[in-house]
């Protein structure tokens, strides 16, 4: 299912480049009016299904059963981290990154604490569109996908490598599987909850996604290291192809 999805997206790419897309005033979001309208999409899906299924799961969850499964999957998510550091030429990044699986995955008790970051064992955040970045593909337009939300066409091209590289698409039993990746799911809106003030204060809440996503994807791209650039435009950064 998930990985249909993925491959949905990609097929949607393809189509907007074919022309099916408005063309937007913003240079890194040449397909806004399409991009807006996947939005709506998917903040009615939100509302009719994951917002509601998300605000159950925390009413029963105790927050330390909570707070233990959310270990867990960023536990898991170290796995590709350390891959893509080691792709990216970051051998030091990536040596700590085993060590950090290794020590959660054995005194954390398969992840649920994180005694890693205890004993100075840094948390890395990689993904294959971040090392497409670092090897300077650029980011291209600004994309929102059906169901998976804010991206680009770099990052979107990356989609299929970060599903292979998720341990948790290595497993066999599917309805095991579709269980646990639905419990990521559901972990990772639990998580978007405390932001959600922050978007309802905004004048345009599209606009504030778009342009927090790009930044940040900008941020871990350049590993927070963002040169000064007198040719790069503050407010569009059109000269700025990361």
């Amino acid at each position: 299912m998930f990985k249909l999805l993925k491959e949905s997206s990609l097929f949607i790419v393809l189509l907007i480049i074919s022309g099916c897309a408005s063309k937007g005033s913003h240079p890194d979001d040449p397909w806004e009016g399409w991009n807006r309208g996947v939005y709506k999409f998917n903040k009615a899906i939100d509302s009719a299904i994951a917002k509601p299924v998300t605000k159950g799961y925390k009413a029963i969850t105790p927050d330390i059963v909570e707070e233990g499964v959310s270990n867990v999957f960023s536990n898991i998510g170290d796995v590709p981290t350390m891959i893509n550091n080691l792709l990216q030429g970051k051998i030091v990044d990536s040596m700590s990154d085993l060590g950090r699986f290794i020590v959660n995955s054995t005194v954390g008790i398969a992840g649920i604490w994180d005694p890693a970051s205890k004993i100075g064992l840094e948390k890395h955040d990689e993904d294959f569109g971040q090392t497409l970045g670092k090897w300077g593909v650029g980011s291209g337009p600004y994309l929102m996908l059906p169901l998976l939300g804010p991206s680009t066409l770099r990052d979107t091209s990356g989609l299929p490598v970060d599903s292979y590289l998720d341990p948790l698409n290595q497993i066999e039993h599917i309805p095991t599987r579709n269980q646990a990746k639905l419990l990521q799911l559901i972990d990772k809106r639990a998580q978007l909850m405390k932001f959600e003030d922050q978007l309802e204060d905004a004048n345009d809440e599209y606009l504030l996604i778009r342009d927090v996503y790009l930044q940040n994807r900008r941020y871990k791209v350049l590993d927070g290291d963002i040169p000064f650039d007198e040719e790069c435009d503050p407010e569009f950064e059109e000269d700025c192809d990361f």
